[in-house]
């Protein structure tokens, strides 16, 4: 009878709801995992709160940590955490992609069509094909991306083979779920003007942050881009665009900063100044000290933070194609109020609302999250801002302050984390399940707005 009750819970929950209840599943038995002496290095065991911590950010790709990974987790420990991470960016990248087809069941045909054009995938039939070929994308990037920085530490570092070849496998997995962890104290501080460690770093992330449908839709009609969705046009057109603007920002402020750039060379500053932006919206790889930063810097930080990557993908944030949508609104408004279009294709008005909707609510969570940090902590506006961003949109970065956080500000991270992998995909399906076509209209009347 228990069973049959449990059952017909599961059953009741939308694909939204399943999937945060899998993510705080895997959470919850990835920090008893972690809290057993043998994850631990020296006596004892880790105290719980630093368990789930690590946990919370191994799921949810989020390379916060309270502790140094290379040094304070055993062997043992180290593989929970890479198990985690795989779970976390594989899970969200398949529940996402696969998530409109179970919605398609309760849209109707049209709905049905809409959501099988922009996801790329035909129908329901597929999606065991869809987990293949997400399983079969992901092992690819990783091996190749492993195995690229295994030789280099082996042959070019003078690595041990086993140990260049654990931290190789380890870094390309981590890289390609945009998680940030590394196996070295300081994360990748050592390799900050290394070309042939940070660039596969930065293209698995890339890969990773855009999102599984996004290649899919490019494989199938490489030879004619003019016939992808628009979903895809705007996901690729927001980081094509994002990612060099962001680069060109971070060098024109930090060039001369004796504190991050400017010891190095001019090649090396381009280098750093582009995996800077890249990791600033979709991982938490440290290369440079982000406390050094000038304030400014760390203030695009927090916007490309927020934006994120692409939808289905293992990057956090709000999600490039949201992003987009918002600034079509933006525009469509300055034209006159002309409806929201982009490649000549038109943008129903209920997704209109749904971007607002997510946008509204992830900035008051931020906006929250932050005075909540500045009343439990005795750090700056700048600082509380830039780490509750960073844990929202699934990065990592931090200004150092992490470590020193109190019990209820340990807290507010863990739960920033967690909203941030799995809240604004569970939200926007929750709009689109409860959408309903109404068959009146109230009278309209102009409120004043400015």
């Amino acid at each position: 009878m228990q069973q049959l009750t449990q059952l017909r819970f599961v059953r009741a929950l939308n694909p939204g709801q399943l999937v945060a209840l899998a993510f705080a599943v895997a959470i919850l038995v990835g920090a008893l995992l972690l809290s057993l002496p043998a994850a631990h290095r020296g006596p004892g065991s880790a105290p719980l709160l630093t368990a789930l911590f690590s946990a919370t950010a191994a799921v949810c790709v989020t390379s916060h940590t309270l502790v140094d990974t290379s040094t304070y987790w055993t062997p043992f420990g180290q593989v929970v955490i890479l198990i985690l991470i795989q779970l976390g960016g594989f899970a969200i990248m398949t529940a996402a992609s696969m998530i409109f087809l179970v919605l398609g069941r309760r849209l109707g045909l049209r709905g049905r069509l809409i959501s099988q054009r922009d996801m790329a995938v035909i129908n329901l039939d597929d999606a065991r094909r869809v987990f293949l070929g997400i399983a079969a994308f992901t092992a690819v990037v990783e091996l190749l991306v492993a195995a690229a920085i295994c030789l280099r530490l082996w042959l070019g570092l003078d690595y041990p083979f086993l140990r260049a070849a654990w931290r190789g496998g380890f870094l390309g997995i981590s890289a390609f779920n945009n998680a940030g962890f590394a196996l070295w104290s300081g994360n990748l501080a050592r390799f900050s003007t290394d070309w042939w460690i940070l660039t596969p770093v930065a293209i698995a992330v890339m890969i990773g942050g855009i999102g599984f449908p996004i290649w899919l839709d490019v494989r199938r009609r490489l030879r004619r881009p003019k016939t992808w969705t628009l979903h895809t046009k705007l996901t690729l057109t927001a980081a094509g665009v994002l990612v060099p603007l962001g680069a060109a920002l971070v060098a024109a402020l930090e060039w001369t900063n004796p504190g991050t750039l400017h010891p190095m060379g001019p090649g090396n500053r381009i280098l750093e100044s582009l995996f800077t932006s890249i990791n600033f919206r979709t991982s938490g790889f440290d290369t440079i000290s982000i406390a050094h930063m000038h304030s400014q810097t760390r203030l695009i930080g927090d916007m490309l933070m927020f934006v994120g990557g692409g939808s289905a993908s293992t990057a956090g944030g709000l999600k490039l194609a949201t992003f987009a949508v918002l600034v079509l609104i933006v525009v469509s408004e300055v034209r006159g109020g002309r409806p929201a279009e982009a490649y000549r294709r038109a943008i129903p008005g209920p997704v209109l609302r749904q971007a607002i909707s997510v946008a509204f609510i992830s900035v008051s969570v931020v906006l929250f999250a932050t005075i909540g940090l500045l009343i439990l902590t005795p750090f700056n506006l700048d600082q509380c801002l830039f780490e509750v961003v960073s844990s929202f949109a699934n990065v990592g970065l931090s200004t150092g302050i992490t470590a020193r956080l109190g019990t209820g500000a340990k807290w507010i991270e863990i739960a920033l984390m967690y909203w941030g992998r799995i809240g604004p995909l569970t939200l926007a399906v929750a709009l689109s399940v409860h959408e309903r076509e109404r068959l009146f209209a109230y009278p309209e009347e102009r409120p004043l707005v400015g």
